[in-house]
């Protein structure tokens, strides 16, 4: 076994497009990492194809053949994040990031506290079908390029990893940047992947779709009035992919964008560039 390097950065001041603000730059690092050193956010990095990473002590699969590997950052992340590859670890500071609590009343009470078999088992059914979608491995580094937003027009309506109160009921902390805009506007994929999951009418999400841009970094978008693509299929950057409506657990017309890499949530807003 190669001895390993170990390398501790404070990286929390990190900016977007892999500028640093303490003026370290993006290829002096180890691992060439660039990204948004945050809660929430995600950096980039290369080494050798088929190079095993771990990431905080958990073995997070391969670099892929092109030499790059993706992580991201969850909502809760430590002070500090570790990775590891090739015999090589650098520890990086993670800023912390003060999430307020967002009130949101006048929801349907049944999608705040659900009851009854036959409205449990559904939800229960529609799980499954997230979380094999959640199970994607997509062959690819579209994500390398960075997003761009889902909708030309919006306003901004609820920011990830509120603290919310639904219906007055405590609940888990809100995983996506809400952007309000009138029913039937269109969205577009951020960035190219492979559709995942493509459901017209789920209970909680309305018209959802997942899409994979590589590595399991996996993009969501709730709540649509119409859902113009299938699972299996490649969509390009920019690519129409659904209509905005206000479906499911929903106050009134918005998108609720969500990102995930593997078993942790992300903030979409930190990879537009």
């Amino acid at each position: 076994m190669p001895h390993s390097r170990r390398s501790v950065l404070s990286l929390g001041a990190a900016l977007a497009g892999g500028a640093f603000a303490s003026g370290l730059r993006a290829q002096t690092l180890p691992f060439q990492l660039r990204g948004r050193f945050t809660q929430g956010g995600w950096c980039i990095g290369r080494a050798a194809s088929g190079a095993r990473l771990s990431v905080d002590g958990k073995l997070y699969g391969q670099v892929d053949a092109r030499g790059l590997f993706y992580v991201g950052f969850d909502r809760d992340a430590p002070a500090q994040s570790t990775l590891s590859c090739d015999g090589q670890s650098v520890t990086l500071d993670i800023a912390p990031v003060a999430y307020d609590v967002q009130r949101v009343d006048g929801l349907p009470q049944n999608t705040v506290t659900p009851q009854g078999k036959e409205l449990l088992d559904r939800i229960g059914r529609e799980w499954v079908l997230k979380n094999t979608a959640f199970a994607s491995l997509y062959d690819s580094d579209d994500f390398r390029r960075g997003f761009v937003w889902p909708l030309k027009k919006f306003v901004v309506s609820g920011h990830f990893g509120n603290q919310r109160i639904l219906n007055g009921v405590p609940k888990s902390p809100h995983m996506g940047f809400d952007m309000a805009a009138p029913v039937g506007t269109p969205i577009h994929a951020p960035q190219a992947g492979l559709v995942v999951l493509a459901q017209p009418d789920m209970f909680y999400e309305g018209g959802l779709t997942f899409i994979d841009h590589g590595q399991g970094l996996i993009s969501m978008y709730l709540h649509q009035s119409a859902v113009l693509v299938k699972a299996g299929q490649k969509v390009t950057q920019r690519q129409l992919i659904g209509k905005v409506g206000d479906k499911g657990r929903a106050t009134g017309p918005h998108l609720c964008w969500r990102l995930k890499w593997r078993d942790r949530h992300l903030d979409p807003s930190l990879m537009v560039v």
